[in-house]
C-alpha cells in the first residue's frame, strides 16, 4: 500500500467512475484499475461492486475510506505545514533562553525582529530553561536557538556572545558594605552569601571566580537566578553576587560596584553548525549578530 494508491481511492470513491476519476488524476485507466485491483488483494477485502456504468463502495470500503480521509487530510496538514516553515516570509522558530532575559531583552529582541520587513509573519516558541538543559535540547532539535553561558567541549555547537552583564555585591537596604568607600570581591567573605545554583552557567561562572582569587565565601542558599537572589538578599538573608541585570531594581537591595577588578558575565546565543535551517531561523540568526549589545 502506498501514498498514490490511498488518493486513487479516494477520488475514485468520490466520482464513482474510473474514467471520470483516471482523467482528474491524469493517469490511464487501466493503470487506475490495477492499482486498485492491487490495494484490494493487499487488503483481502473488495472495496468497489458495480453499479450501471457506475461503482459504489462496499461496506469494506466504505470502512477504509474513513482512514483514508484521515490519513490524507494529515498528509495535507503536514504538506502545508512543511511549505509554510520554508516559506521566505513566514516560518516557526523554537527559541530558550535563561531566565533573566526573560524581563527586557528576549521580548525586546523578537520584538525588533518582527518589526523588521519581512518578518512579520515569522512566529515564535519560547521557553525559559537553564543552559546545560537547553544545550542538551538545542542538539536533540527541540530548539533552533537558544541564549544562555558558554558551555565547552562542544564543538558542533556555534557560541555568538551578544551581551556582557557587569558582576555586582548586592546587598539589603542600610547593609554596612553601602557606606564603604570601596568595595572588594574580598568583602564576599564577611557574609553569608545567596549563590546560582552550581549546576548552572552562572554558577559555574562565580565559583571560577572565587577559585581565581583563591576566596571560599560562605554560601547560605543556592538559588536559581537573579531574581529568587534578590528577593531572599531583600529580606536579608545574606548578600549576592550577581550579574547586574535590569530586573533588581525591582527588589528593595542596593547594587555596588567592585572598585578592584570589574568581571563580566558573557551571554551568548547558540545554535547547531550543520544543522539544516529554515530561513526564518537564518534571518533571526543574522538579525541577532547585527545587533548585538556590547554591555547589558
Amino acid at each position: 500500500m502506498n501514498l498514490n494508491q490511498l488518493i486513487y481511492f479516494q477520488k475514485i470513491a468520490t466520482l464513482q467512475h474510473y474514467h471520470q476519476a483516471a482523467k482528474e488524476l491524469n493517469v490511464s485507466q487501466p493503470s487506475l484499475s490495477r492499482s486498485i485491483a492491487n490495494l484490494e488483494e493487499e487488503l483481502g477485502l473488495p472495496l468497489f461492486r458495480k453499479n450501471g456504468r457506475n461503482i459504489e463502495l462496499t461496506k469494506y470500503g466504505k470502512i477504509f475510506l474513513e482512514h483514508v480521509n484521515k490519513i490524507l487530510d494529515e498528509v495535507k496538514i503536514a504538506e502545508d505545514k512543511m511549505k509554510a516553515l520554508s516559506n521566505t516570509k513566514g516560518g516557526h522558530i523554537d527559541l530558550a533562553y535563561v531566565f533573566p532575559l526573560a524581563k527586557s531583552y528576549i521580548p525586546h529582541l523578537v520584538r525588533s525582529f518582527l518589526d523588521s520587513e519581512g518578518n512579520h509573519n515569522i512566529t515564535f516558541s519560547m521557553t525559559q530553561e537553564i543552559t546545560n538543559k537547553m544545550i542538551r535540547d538545542l542538539k536533540s532539535e527541540r530548539y533552533d536557538v537558544i541564549f544562555g553561558s558558554y558551555v565547552s567541549n562542544e564543538p558542533d555547537i556555534e557560541f555568538v556572545p551578544v551581551i556582557n552583564q557587569e558582576m555586582v555585591i548586592i546587598t539589603p537596604p542600610e547593609h554596612p558594605l553601602k557606606y564603604k568607600k570601596e568595595i572588594f570581591l574580598e568583602d564576599l567573605l564577611d557574609y553569608p552569601v545567596i549563590g546560582y545554583d552550581r549546576t548552572s552557567g552562572l554558577g559555574q561562572f562565580t565559583t571560577s571566580i572565587y577559585r581565581q582569587n583563591q576566596m571560599e565565601p560562605q554560601i547560605a542558599f543556592e538559588t536559581s537566578d537573579e531574581n529568587a537572589i534578590a528577593a531572599l538578599v531583600s529580606e536579608n538573608f545574606g548578600i549576592g553576587f550577581v550579574a547586574h541585570v535590569e530586573s533588581l531594581r525591582e527588589y528593595d537591595v542596593d547594587i555596588l560596584h567592585l572598585s578592584n577588578l570589574k568581571p563580566y558575565h558573557t551571554v551568548y546565543m547558540a545554535y547547531m553548525k550543520n544543522n539544516i535551517m529554515i530561513p526564518a531561523v537564518e534571518k533571526f540568526i543574522g538579525f541577532v549578530k547585527r545587533t548585538i549589545d556590547t554591555v547589558y
